[in-house]
């Protein structure tokens, strides 16, 4: 198996120096055989350069982001984060991504001391879903295409994702609008929430155009589909850690003018809802 590469140094910003009334964080480019930057990178460092200015105790509950340009994932990213209220409960932070002196995301993301409430969840029945062990690992399928470029982009992947359904790599067998996935990252990731939240958001934006171009027969490898986030929030419900499985659902309510949304959920073993997300995206198949 070809080495992945090392999640926490994926997610690693680092103090450029500059402090003004915004903090300056610089993070590592991930290479991509497209050459554009991967948005989960993109959101998994910005969510940790914010958490940089945050007292570790007040974790983050929620993020909202928006992808105004693409970037080039041979670059460093520079990430600047303005801190934009502390209250007694609450922190809300601005950070933005740039290359080259250009915006290419956008997010506000907010903290929360804990606190005791109320508290329910959707129950959800895994006693339904196949364990992770008993299916095969995208490796498993398709380690024999290594030497592809291409296929890298699948098979390197810093996490571990084993589809309930059938994946939609190659060919597109189930054509529905939901989907079910585990997950977990390759090695152990025994960091805080901080880096925890950081990575489950970098994993989010793997899979979240999946459950359109299932809808609609579209595989991956489907030549002159041209796909890419345009938008990502995500809140953050209980802890967890991503190098123990999660089952990432989803679902795409939508499709249409050249976009589609899709929400995912993620649950523990128990069941446990620890996580939202969703995301709109631009997706195009050639006529």
């Amino acid at each position: 198996m070809t080495a992945s590469p090392d999640l926490l140094t994926m997610l690693s910003v680092l103090d450029s120096g500059a402090r003004t009334r915004e903090d300056i964080l610089t993070g590592p480019a991930f290479p991509t055989p497209h050459g554009r930057s991967f948005g989960g990178q993109v959101l998994g460092q910005a969510i940790a350069a914010a958490g940089t200015t945050v007292s570790e105790d007040r974790p983050i509950h929620s993020m909202h982001g928006y992808f105004v340009r693409p970037g080039d994932s041979d670059e460093r990213m520079t990430f600047e984060v303005a801190r934009l209220h502390d209250g007694r409960s609450f922190s809300t932070r601005r950070t933005q991504a740039y290359q080259g002196g250009e915006v290419l995301m956008s997010m506000i993301a907010s903290f929360q001391d804990p606190d005791d409430g109320v508290e329910h969840q959707e129950p959800i029945d895994l006693s339904e879903v196949p364990d992770p062990e008993s299916l095969p690992s995208v490796w498993e399928k398709y380690g024999h295409l290594a030497g592809n470029g291409r296929a890298s982009w699948v098979l390197n992947r810093p996490f571990d994702f084993r589809y309930v359904e059938s994946d939609i790599i190659l060919q597109v067998a189930e054509r529905t609008n939901r989907q079910r996935v585990w997950l977990r990252s390759r090695d152990s990731f025994d960091h805080g929430q901080l880096l925890q939240a950081a990575a489950l958001g970098f994993a989010s934006d793997y899979l979240l155009l999946e459950p359109i171009a299932r809808k609609h027969g579209v595989p991956w490898a489907t030549p002159g589909m041209r796909a890419a986030s345009l938008d990502h929030a995500m809140w953050f419900h209980r802890p967890f850690r991503v190098d123990e499985w999660l089952l990432y659902e989803l679902d795409s309510p939508t499709a249409q003018g050249g976009r589609g949304l899709t929400h995912g959920r993620f649950y523990d073993r128990d069941g446990n809802l620890v996580a939202s997300v969703a995301q709109e995206s631009m997706f195009r198949v050639p006529e």
